[in-house]
């Protein structure tokens, strides 16, 4: 039985440093911890809209979900589900959360397109959306790229 550990397995063990590359080299950038901090942001943003989306459903202002025209009481049951499901999988840094932000995002975005007025912000929400897109496939990009070692 060894009970005295040599420095190459005490450095198995050692905690991980923002900013290193796991081998104790400072100033690397840690690509997946940044994709796990912007999907956290936008989990937070996704939150919002989800949460504004149940105001109008639980708190109407001049009318009521049932007295909407049925496409626009479809879309915001919708994305009131939708947007809350999806913030919860990008806050877990859950891959079906990706997936389905990226589908409420894209839907966000053919709303805007097709249906304009239906949604808030219009075009500036679209512009937003599709840098959020963006942003999160370069990211996850980079972050692949760490984790392959390439």
């Amino acid at each position: 039985m060894k009970l005295r550990h040599t420095a190459d397995e005490q450095s198995d063990h050692e905690v991980i440093h923002i900013g290193s590359d796991g081998n104790g080299r400072p100033g690397v950038t840690r690509w997946g911890f940044m994709l796990v901090v912007f999907m956290r942001i936008v989990a937070v943003l996704w939150l919002i809209q989800g949460l504004m989306q149940w105001r109008l459903i639980l708190m109407p202002g001049d009318a009521p979900l049932d007295s909407l025209p049925t496409l626009e009481a479809v879309g915001i049951v919708f994305f009131a589900v939708t947007n809350l499901v999806a913030a919860v999988g990008l806050w877990l840094a859950a891959p079906w959360g990706g997936v389905l932000w990226l589908f409420a995002a894209s839907a966000q975005m053919f709303m805007t397109v097709f249906m304009p007025g239906l949604l808030g912000g219009g075009r500036l929400m679209m512009a937003v959306d599709v840098g959020l897109v963006v942003a999160y496939f370069v990211l996850t990009w980079y972050a692949a790229q760490e984790r392959d070692g390439i």
